[in-house]
């Protein structure tokens, strides 16, 4: 017979490793997650692991600050280095982005945010090496954070193991299937079955969503990042740093070294064959921008750098929430590479939501990010992930 469950997830990632956790701690039943690799073996181990709340909806900053408090609770009582307090500023040179930038400070600080807006004498004291030539509008948050995701993962999976959840982990599987009144998932030489099935697999789950009969408008994209080191020795620390015009963030790593990005290609690939090598092209808009931007960081050498994939929807926002028309099965994916910054809120909602009942007032939580805001038949879409400014799905910067 099969190993009955209570809830399956699909991906080991730090979003289905915070679901797991979340799950298990309501003590719903057996909780099993599955993944055919190693835990943050996706995008999550490639992630940068900022952590902001200057994003650009309620529901979005809500989800981020429950996350940063929850990664700064777990990390001070498993593993402190996986979490650090170092603030985040962002800035721009172009009046018509200046503008966007200040609207969406003010609607931040409207939501309880600790933003205030910084003059460029203020960003050069936060960054001794950002040249602050030109700056019409910047917005500093002392308190974000950055985190070692990998590590977060490894805490949320073993507290889930600590739960009762069981780890399929290196475990390859087939034949996700709907039979009566359970799903059914062939690992190894055995076959899961549970009330409901999670697919948290990032890049991979439009695959298996659409291998399960219930395709979803999801675009895997690549994205890229590299680790620097600067000459001399390590400064004091800094914050996270994101400059809209260049479209370049930089945050701190261990070492006095650095890890920058964003080297985003807006075309759907396929994750199975997507290069996870760096473009060149990418090192070199990392060299002039820096150059221009960063010039006290201008001769740093490159350490390494790679590509990971992400995933994408439509309007920028994650997909949480039972999948319309299919009983048992839901999804937690669709980050456009703010994963990490949502991972924890966004599982702790979902995981009450499957406590509560779909419809229960637990469910409101995940009201505005539900799958069945799409229709059944959207149409196809290029990724457009990014730090956008205004309220709702508008133009990247």
């Amino acid at each position: 017979m099969p190993d009955r469950r209570a809830v399956i997830v699909l991906g080991a990632g730090i979003a289905g490793a915070a679901l797991a956790y979340h799950l298990a701690a309501r003590s719903l039943g057996a909780v099993t997650v599955v993944d055919p690799r190693t835990p943050s073996a996706g995008a999550t181990g490639r992630a940068a692991g900022i952590v902001t709340e200057q994003l650009w909806d309620r529901w979005d900053f809500d989800v981020v600050r429950e996350t940063r408090a929850e990664y700064a609770a777990l990390a001070a009582r498993h593993d402190p280095s996986a979490y650090r307090t170092n603030g985040f500023v962002r800035w721009t040179a172009r009046a018509d982005t200046a503008d966007a930038l200040d609207a969406a400070g003010a609607r931040l600080g409207s939501w309880g945010a600790n933003v205030r807006r910084v003059g460029a004498a203020e960003v050069a004291d936060l960054l001794p090496p950002v040249s602050t030539e030109g700056i019409r509008a910047a917005w500093h948050d002392p308190d974000d954070a950055v985190v070692t995701p990998s590590a977060m993962t490894e805490i949320y999976l073993e507290r889930a193991r600590t739960a009762g959840a069981d780890l399929e982990l290196g475990a390859p599987y087939r034949g996700l299937r709907r039979d009566g009144d359970v799903w059914r998932l062939s690992v190894g030489d055995r076959t899961l079955s549970a009330a409901r099935v999670v697919v948290a697999a990032g890049a991979w789950s439009k695959r298996i969503l659409a291998d399960a009969g219930a395709p979803l408008p999801l675009a895997p994209y690549r994205t890229q990042a590299a680790v620097l080191q600067p000459a001399g020795p390590p400064g004091r620390d800094v914050p996270s740093a994101h400059d809209l015009d260049t479209d370049v963030y930089v945050r701190p790593e261990a070492n006095g070294r650095l890890l920058a990005g964003d080297g985003t290609r807006l075309v759907e690939v396929d994750p199975d064959t997507a290069s996870l090598a760096h473009d060149d092209e990418f090192v070199a808009h990392l060299a002039e921008s820096f150059g221009e931007r960063f010039p006290g960081w201008a001769d740093a050498s490159l350490v390494r750098a790679w590509a990971g994939v992400c995933v994408a929807t439509p309007d920028r926002r994650p997909l949480v929430g039972p999948v319309p028309g299919v009983d048992g099965l839901y999804c937690l994916t669709g980050f456009n590479g703010f994963g990490v910054m949502r991972a924890g809120g966004a599982a702790r909602r979902l995981a009450a939501s499957i406590a509560g009942g779909d419809e229960g007032p637990e469910a409101a939580a995940i009201a505005p990010v539900r799958p069945s805001r799409f229709g059944p038949s959207a149409p196809p879409f290029t990724p457009q992930p990014g730090f956008t400014l205004e309220s709702g799905s508008t133009p990247r910067f």
